[in-house]
């Protein structure tokens, strides 16, 4: 079970990783990041929903004490991407993705502390690995663009990621259903990015090129959205939350590969010996966790 519960985020992260494809093809329609958030979050919320009204609508059920808590993982699902994306733009790509995926040594700090798992050294010697894969894969040796507020906004997205992980496993240690965690949780999110994404720019967006925009917009919310989220909450109740934290990391190894794949980015030695690092780690870690 727990070999799949690996597998289950590492296909979340792939799925992840495609974000940047309908970035690319979004923007130029005038969408910007946070109405792509919302995009995200609206599509995964009545697509989930549906699902529960047609075949489990016991699902709908939770308890009144449950809220804050499903409310805190929509705010910090909120906070991962609205911050992740704002970072981009104020540095760079390279700044924004390695400060997002400092995420994974908020994740196991707190999980020691707060849910007395051990940091082996397999563990630790696998999240080192993934951040200086992570590094190279984004560019990072490169150079990074600083903007105080960017950074900040970079190092938010990466501790929202990794209170996502805490909150998530606690509703998971709580008896709570995998799909009910996850419907409330978009809704709420849903809720709080609409809040701040210009809703009435975001249907001009659409009114003026419905057909290109609607199947590209329903694809974001189900392929980095719904499908990816499902299977990282399944994995949860599984896997400590250290450890699906730090696998969740194949996403910017799986941007890079689409990155180059699908519009001719160059792979140079610093990216292909990231990836190599990250597939590594992600062995390593695996094996860790099978021991």
């Amino acid at each position: 079970m727990k070999t799949k519960s690996i597998i289950y985020v590492i296909v979340a992260g792939v799925l992840w990783g495609t974000s940047g494809i309908f970035v690319h093809y979004l923007a130029p329609y005038g969408f910007t990041s946070l109405q792509m958030t919302a995009t995200r979050a609206a599509v995964s919320f009545l697509g989930i929903l549906g699902y529960v009204l047609i075949a489990k609508r016991e699902l709908l059920r939770i308890k009144f004490g449950e809220l804050p808590l499903l409310l805190g993982i929509g705010a910090s699902l909120f906070g991962t991407g609205g911050c992740y994306f704002l970072s981009m733009q104020m540095t760079s790509v390279s700044t924004a993705v390695v400060l997002m995926y400092m995420a994974p040594i908020y994740v196991l700090i707190f999980s020691v502390l707060f849910f007395g798992e051990k940091l082996t050294k397999g563990k630790l010697v696998s999240v080192v690995l993934m951040l200086t894969g992570c590094c190279f894969v984004s560019g990072i040796v490169g150079g990074l663009k600083f903007d105080a507020t960017g950074i900040l906004l970079g190092f938010a997205s990466g501790i929202s990621y990794g209170a996502y992980n805490i909150l998530t496993k606690i509703a998971m240690r709580r008896g709570m259903a995998p799909v009910s965690v996850t419907l409330y949780a978009f809704a709420a999110m849903t809720a709080i990015s609409l809040f701040v994404s210009e809703p009435a720019r975001y249907a001009e967006s659409v009114i003026r090129e419905p057909v290109a925009t609607i199947p590209l917009l329903l694809a974001l919310g189900v392929c980095t959205f719904i499908v990816p989220y499902f299977l990282y909450t399944l994995a949860m109740k599984e896997l400590p939350a250290g450890t699906v934290s730090s696998l969740g990391i194949v996403e910017p190894m799986s941007a890079t590969l689409f990155s180059v794949a699908l519009f001719g980015e160059t792979l140079d030695v610093f990216s292909a010996l990231g990836i190599a690092l990250i597939i590594f780690a992600v062995f390593l870690l695996g094996r860790s966790e099978e021991a």
